[in-house]
């Protein structure tokens, strides 16, 4: 028998040391990306489902709770992924004509688990630069996120390139629909060789020989070397190569202490990617931390298709992955009717110190917060002590 107050599965409450920690973080990378010019927005949870869905591809669709507005009776979505929305910010209500960066953090919910552990409600944080279709911002994005990893404290950092161009040059000339896209991406990031079998079934030999091959282009750099040799020769894929050494060489250069792979077989699970594509792993998880790439047309069906590029991460998985930080150092103060106490304990806060006030009747207990000093009475006067 289920009792009223048990969460849905994949949902959970956050208690405070957790809470601690995730806020830490979110102001940590909130800085980073501030450091990098990066200005805040906060798009709503929920919007019209053809604002949030727009141009985004089956899999985001699916993973979308949907309802119906008592107000207005359009179907709303509640959002799950903040991207769509900030390209809507950048392209409907900013309407800059130069580069734009913009990052946020917030909750968005899955209609399913992306796994057996995952959460249905993600802490989004991301950041994203508008207006500009070199591989400069393709390079800066990814310079940001693995700044987020290292602000984080995280170690053994893997960062895997691909490029959703990949696959579209490969299937160039063959009639691929919707659906059949989809299953081809999904077969790919499972690494199925026998699902693509299936799907390329009636296309050209060539183009099923080299679905076929991507399953298995993953690795160092002598991946690139084979795709090369191997890959349909067409200015789409060679495009897609190059971009991917030249950001491999440069990634190596900024970040020696990360380790530089590739996957080629990646196109991203949102269907909205254009161009090069990353995914970055840390020790202690087999799944990713953070993804990002090049989207140039999610802004299209706002008015202004302008080059993208970003990033984004799951800041409670990040929690449970970046090691504790210690905790902040307390003053604590007895409870007692005295306004010389009272304009002490103000006059700390005020200097950004945290005051635990000890109630009546619970002066043994512990606290959340590691008291170091005390407030205590010294010849007429509150003073702060080292205990």
């Amino acid at each position: 028998m289920s009792s009223a107050w048990l969460l849905p599965e994949h949902i959970a409450d956050v208690l405070p040391a957790q809470a601690r920690h995730i806020e830490e973080l979110r102001r940590g990378l909130t800085d980073v990306a501030r450091c990098y010019g990066c200005e805040l927005v906060i798009p709503p949870l929920l919007e019209h489902i053809e604002s949030l869905l727009s141009g985004t591809g089956r899999a985001l669709d699916l993973k979308t709770f949907k309802l119906v507005d008592q107000l207005s009776g359009r179907t709303l979505g509640v959002r799950a992924d903040s991207t769509p929305q900030v390209a809507r910010i950048d392209a409907h209500l900013l309407n800059r004509a130069g580069v734009t960066r913009l990052c946020y953090c917030g909750p968005v919910l899955h209609a399913l688990p992306d796994g057996m552990h995952s959460s249905r409600e993600p802490l989004q944080f991301g950041a994203e630069i508008y207006g500009h279709s070199g591989l400069e911002a393709d390079l800066e994005v990814q310079d940001l996120a693995l700044d987020c990893l290292r602000r984080a404290g995280l170690a053994e950092v893997l960062i895997d390139l691909g490029d959703a161009r990949i696959v579209r040059g490969v299937l160039a000339g063959a009639p691929v629909d919707a659906g059949e896209w989809d299953g081809i991406c999904a077969a790919l990031a499972s690494k199925d060789a026998a699902a693509l079998r299936e799907l390329s079934r009636g296309m050209p030999v060539e183009i099923g020989r080299a679905l076929q091959l991507l399953v298995s282009l993953y690795g160092s750099d002598e991946i690139i070397e084979i795709a090369r040799r191997e890959l349909p020769a067409n200015p789409t894929v060679k495009a897609a190569l190059d971009d991917l050494q030249w950001l491999a060489v440069h990634v190596r250069q900024a970040h020696p202490e990360v380790r530089v792979g590739f996957d080629l077989a990646d196109v991203g699970g949102n269907g909205y990617y254009s161009g090069s594509r990353f995914t970055v792993y840390v020790a202690g998880s087999a799944e990713a931390i953070a993804r990002g790439g090049r989207y140039d047309q999610v802004g299209a069906v706002f008015g202004r298709d302008r080059p993208a590029v970003g990033f984004s991460l799951d800041l409670k998985t990040l929690a449970a992955l970046a090691p504790d930080r210690a905790l902040h150092a307390a003053i604590r103060a007895p409870w007692a009717e005295d306004a010389a106490l009272r304009a002490a304990v103000r006059s700390q806060r005020e200097q950004g110190h945290t005051v635990v006030r000890i109630l009546p009747g619970h002066e043994h207990e512990g606290e959340e917060f590691d008291c170091d000093h005390e407030l205590v009475l010294s010849a007429g006067r509150w003073i702060v002590r080292a205990l």
